[in-house]
């Protein structure tokens, strides 16, 4: 995850970013005229904003502490915005990917608290934490959100990076997640790069490396996973059904140096490149990158049949730490599981899910509010 070209891209930890500071400029989406504005004014980080008092053109919002408490009213008004943006841009997968990457620097064992522990706290719309390799590409994510933080102050953007990936997921019939808002976020980042995992293994023979809160080295893709998830206090059951969200978005190379320019499911053009929608309309997508399942915008437990599926499509992604999930002796149990059950799947993978959405977050009220 450090800043290596082994990183992969949409959705989840796995699906990180090599290219360091690069932002292409977003593809040209239909929703709203400020999303658009907010999206396009930079070649760098829209809704990204640095800890000085500098900035992209982005107002830095006010600290947790000069922010009035969230209301219930205010949350419903942000998820309604939020599944508009959704409807216009099936950016559903990126928004997955920017929730997990700020939730996912969360280290159990510091003793400094919150927020210099990680975790769900809004803190990759710092500067010096969304520069991170394993970030690369997800200010657009974060840009096409920003609207919602203008007419929802009151709202956290942990909280609205969070309600944006749960909403994806249940808009692409994925599993309802019982989530819970009132996140405060951090004033500024903390988090060291390197907490995230490696897709596959760098020069050296090792995924992983020693510049993140604790040591994620290691030859093997099972024994770096756990190295990364047991720290956050994930289990082997956790981190084979997080694996399952790959059934969701794709990987693209200008963000992680893995998967193909395009490929006949992404391509945009061919037959099989259509997508549908949970509804069966078609769905609207920029072309490119490398998927791991067919219907890319459908959340099901497609992947798990792919990684074990020696015949699959030479087109679909297959990266080494996906196949350690059926390879390895602790992981195979589960990922056989959720093949051959989706429901099983989606009951763990909703459990994994809010748990990583709450990771290391400090909630106004305590207990947060429910929706």
């Amino acid at each position: 995850t450090i800043t290596s070209n082994r990183l992969l891209s949409t959705p989840s930890f796995a699906v990180a970013g090599s290219i360091k500071n690069q932002h292409k400029k977003l593809s040209t989406m239909k929703f709203s005229l400020v999303a658009l504005t907010l999206a396009l004014s930079a070649s760098t980080s829209t809704a990204f904003v640095q800890q000085s008092a500098n900035t992209f053109g982005v107002r830095v919002a006010p600290s947790h502490s000069a922010l009035m408490a969230v209301t219930k009213d205010d949350l419903l008004g942000a998820q309604s915005m939020i599944d508009e943006i959704l409807e216009e841009t099936n950016a559903g997968p990126v928004f997955v990917r920017l929730a997990w990457h700020d939730a996912g620097t969360f280290d159990k064992d510091l003793t400094s608290g919150w927020p210099k522990h990680g975790g769900a706290n809004g803190s990759i719309r710092f500067e010096q934490e969304s520069n991170h390799g394993a970030n690369a590409g997800l200010a657009k994510a974060a840009a096409l959100l920003e609207p919602v933080k203008e007419k929802f102050p009151e709202v956290s953007y942990a909280d609205i990076y969070q309600m944006a990936s749960a909403r994806g997921i249940e808009r692409a019939a994925g599993p309802k997640i019982d989530m819970i808002y009132g996140r405060l976020d951090a004033d500024e980042a903390f988090s060291p790069e390197g907490n995230l995992p490696d897709a596959e293994a760098g020069d050296d023979g090792n995924f992983g490396g020693d510049s993140g809160t604790v040591s994620t080295k290691d030859k093997a893709a099972e024994g770096h996973l756990r190295k990364v998830f047991y720290r956050m206090g994930f289990d082997d059951e956790g981190i084979v059904a997080l694996s399952g969200a790959h059934t969701f978005g794709r990987a693209y190379a200008d963000r992680s140096g893995l998967g193909a320019e395009k490929t006949k499911f992404t391509d945009g053009e061919s037959e099989t490149a259509k997508q549908t929608l949970p509804d069966g309309s078609e769905a609207k997508y920029t072309p490119g990158g490398s998927s791991w399942t067919e219907k890319f915008l459908i959340f099901d437990n497609s992947y798990f049949q792919v990684m074990d599926d020696a015949e699959a499509d030479e087109e679909l992604l297959k990266l080494t730490s996906d196949l350690a999930v059926f390879k390895d002796d602790g992981f195979n149990p589960f990922a056989t599981k959720f093949r051959d059950d989706q429901d099983a799947f989606f009951e763990s993978y909703a459990a994994a899910h809010k748990k990583l959405s709450e990771l290391g977050a400090k909630f106004e009220p305590e207990g947060g509010i429910s929706l």
